[in-house]
């Protein structure tokens, strides 16, 4: 039944108990239809109107709002792209290894922003915290309770739905092995098929081995392969941690392994500009003036000693070194 035969048959009703003027029904008819309309259309659903990946967002945000990643941008855009467009033989699960602040949760949000309508804040998006939901070493029987119940439920509710695991490498090892079986090649475990579903791994595990092997080469010049097999060797060469002896690695059910290469002063500058701009202290990007720029920068500690070519927390502390510069001003 459409809006307006919808108000006519309410009129008719109301009418017959109500004694009230046909038209004056019919506009209160209208009016509570549109509310119910509004209403329905408001609530996300599981359904292409609020979940559908707009690859040209997804590459624009990664081109203008992440830098010096461009091994980030490819395998991301090449694996979302892949994973929705295509009938997808299993779950995708994206394995993001870097220092702090090169954009791991970056990244992360706008993956989110590009596919859900609601972005991090849909409710098929669940972002779960190492620190937070999982502290205690002596609880992982319970943990991953808590995780399977988590999990079947959602993909239960909506096939598409993201998960978003924070800090790994701060995650009690063997909690992460529920995981197995949703990524595995099954078609349907009790009836619920969860293939279409995506998780995605942060952590700062082989961040030490990738910024060594960024110093000794041209950044353009690091390549995919090069970079996935540090990582690989050195999850696999670890005596402890989240994925210590896990079957997500030896049964190879990690799609990609991206790393996330340390951040130069060139690269921090941008996120500087970026802040200045998002807190109102100047319009454009322009007419930022470049000793504001440098004084912000400064702030900021930077390795090796001898040639400071890399920021040693990238672009995390600058929101706190902005304010900090910029207020003394006031």
């Amino acid at each position: 039944m459409n809006l307006a035969k919808g108000a006519v048959v309410f009129c008719c009703l109301f009418y017959n108990v109500s004694g009230l003027e046909p038209l004056a029904l019919m506009a209160i008819g209208t009016a509570v239809f549109a509310g119910i309309y509004t209403t329905l259309n408001s609530y996300e659903r599981c359904d292409p109107r609020w979940i559908n990946l707009n690859t040209d967002a997804l590459r624009r945000d990664l081109h203008r709002r992440l830098y010096g990643q461009h091994l980030v941008s490819k395998i991301v855009i090449r694996q979302l792209k892949s994973h929705t467009k295509n009938k997808a033989s299993r779950a995708l699960l994206l394995s993001f290894h870097g220092g702090t602040g090169t954009g791991k949760n970056y990244v992360s949000k706008i993956v989110a922003d590009s596919m859900y309508k609601n972005g991090m804040k849909s409710k098929f998006v669940h972002l779960i915290s190492a620190t937070k939901d999982f502290p205690l070493k002596q609880n992982v029987p319970q943990y991953k309770i808590k995780l399977q119940n988590l999990i079947e439920s959602s993909v239960r509710s909506c096939a598409q739905s993201m998960f978003i695991f924070d800090e790994i490498d701060k995650m009690p090892p063997g909690v992460l092995d529920v995981l197995v079986p949703y990524l595995d090649f099954y078609e349907k475990l009790d009836g619920v098929d969860y293939r279409r579903s995506i998780f995605i791994f942060l952590s700062n595990t082989a961040g030490t081995e990738i910024n060594k092997h960024a110093l000794s080469k041209v950044r353009d010049e690091i390549t995919m392969k090069d970079m996935e097999e540090i990582i690989k060797n050195v999850l696999l060469s670890r005596s402890s941690g989240d994925l210590y002896h896990s079957p997500l690695i030896y049964k190879h059910l990690i799609t990609a392994y991206v790393p996330f290469l340390p951040l130069e002063e060139v690269h921090v500058r941008m996120c500087i500009k970026d802040h200045l701009i998002e807190n109102k202290y100047y319009e454009y990007r322009d007419e930022i003036p470049d000793y504001q720029i440098q004084r912000i920068s400064y702030e900021l500690q930077y390795y090796p000693s001898d040639t400071k070519r890399f920021s040693v927390t990238g672009c995390k502390r600058i929101p706190e070194k902005v304010a900090y510069v910029m207020d003394d001003d006031e």
